[in-house]
C-alpha cells in the first residue's frame, strides 16, 4: 500500500468520525463540511429525510432535538478507492435517548443499526461525500417509546 493509499484511508476514516461526531452534537455546520454542497442524502429506511444537503438538515434539525443523547459508532469501513472517488460502505451502531416525559417518567431508549453507504470525492478541501445512502438493517426498543 503506497502513503498516498495510506493517507486517503486515514482522512476517510477521520470523514466519518466528523460525521459521527457532527451528528451527535447536533453541530450542522460541521455536518455540511462532511458533504459537498450537492450531496444527495437519503436516511428513508430509518423514517428519515431524504433529499439534498440544505433539505435534510432542515428536516434532521427538529427530529435530532427530540433526543437527549444519541452517539453514533462507526465501524468495519470498508473503502474502494478509484484516484479521486471512492466507496464507503461502514456499520453503525447507535443507541439514542428521547427526551424525558413532562410527568418526569425515565427517559426512554432504544437502539439501531445498519450500514453507512457513501460515494466519496477528492475536493480542495479533502474528501466529502456526494451521495450517502443509510441502510438500517434493525431496531430494538421501539416499542417502549410508546
Amino acid at each position: 500500500m503506497d502513503l498516498r493509499t495510506i493517507a486517503d484511508r486515514i482522512e476517510i476514516t477521520d470523514l466519518l468520525t466528523r460525521y459521527a461526531h457532527a451528528v451527535d452534537t447536533k453541530d450542522w455546520a460541521l455536518y455540511r463540511t462532511v458533504f459537498t454542497a450537492d450531496a444527495a442524502i437519503d436516511y428513508s429506511t430509518t423514517g428519515g429525510p431524504a433529499g439534498s444537503l440544505e433539505e435534510v438538515v432542515e428536516q434532521l434539525t427538529p427530529m435530532l432535538d427530540l433526543f437527549v443523547r444519541t452517539q453514533h459508532y462507526v465501524s468495519n469501513i470498508a473503502v474502494d478507492l478509484d484516484g479521486d472517488t471512492a466507496s464507503v460502505r461502514a456499520m453503525f451502531f447507535n443507541p439514542m435517548i428521547l427526551s424525558e416525559a413532562k410527568d418526569g417518567a425515565p427517559a426512554k431508549q432504544f437502539f439501531c443499526g445498519g450500514w453507512y453507504n457513501h460515494e466519496l470525492v477528492r475536493t480542495e478541501d479533502g474528501w466529502r461525500s456526494r451521495k450517502l445512502y443509510e441502510e438500517s438493517a434493525w431496531f430494538d426498543g421501539l416499542d417502549r417509546l410508546a
